[in-house]
């Protein structure tokens, strides 16, 4: 797995051995794209990884001059990959800034906010419900986690039931890599 553009592009990071499930290349490729289309480029923007794994995510965004990148992970061994990785990236001195939250994404989001976030990608476990997927988007709006802009990405397995956005989000694309989907919604809450 590598960084794909920005700063550290091309370095190798490391995995996660059986405690998670990395996001294929072609789907990160497909993720990051579809970024690109939203936002125009990384400069400025907020960026939380809710289920982090290798942290290869929010470290692609670092790399592509995102300012703030928090990633969350309960997992030990892979917070340790993500220590590991995010030295690999900083060797390139990107310029945003990364904090690692050592704890469960359903934490996260019942604690308040530690910002305002452009755009927020879950990623959790496949065997992961629906509903608790449903569960933390809703506190990620009660909590009011988001930026007007906001965009959210949840990553499914494309063999389970179909995900659907709960109120105070509005579905903007799917787009299915193999196995994974990545379902796309923009943050519209109620009184916005």
């Amino acid at each position: 797995m590598r960084i794909i553009a920005g700063v550290a592009k091309g370095r190798t990071l490391g995995t996660v051995a059986g405690a998670t499930r990395p996001t294929s290349d072609r789907a990160r490729e497909g993720l990051f794209s579809s970024l690109t289309s939203e936002f125009g480029d990384f400069l400025g923007l907020h960026i939380l990884d809710l289920f982090g794994g290798s942290g290869a995510i929010g470290l692609e965004a670092l790399s592509r001059g995102a300012s703030v990148v928090h990633t969350v992970e309960k997992d030990a061994d892979a917070q340790k990959t993500i220590e590991i990785n995010h030295g690999l990236v900083m060797k390139n001195k990107p310029v945003g800034k990364f904090h690692l939250y050592s704890m469960s994404a359903q934490r996260f989001v019942s604690d308040p906010p530690k910002e305002k976030y452009h755009f927020v990608y879950i990623d959790p476990p496949f065997d992961f419900t629906n509903s608790e997927i449903e569960d933390i988007l809703s506190k990620l709006l009660l909590g009011e986690f988001l930026k007007e802009d906001g965009f959210v990405a949840v990553e499914r397995t494309a063999k389970g039931p179909k995900f659907s956005w709960p109120e105070g989000f509005s579905p903007a694309r799917e787009r299915n890599y193999g196995a994974a989907s990545i379902f796309y919604g923009n943050y519209a809450p109620a009184n916005g």
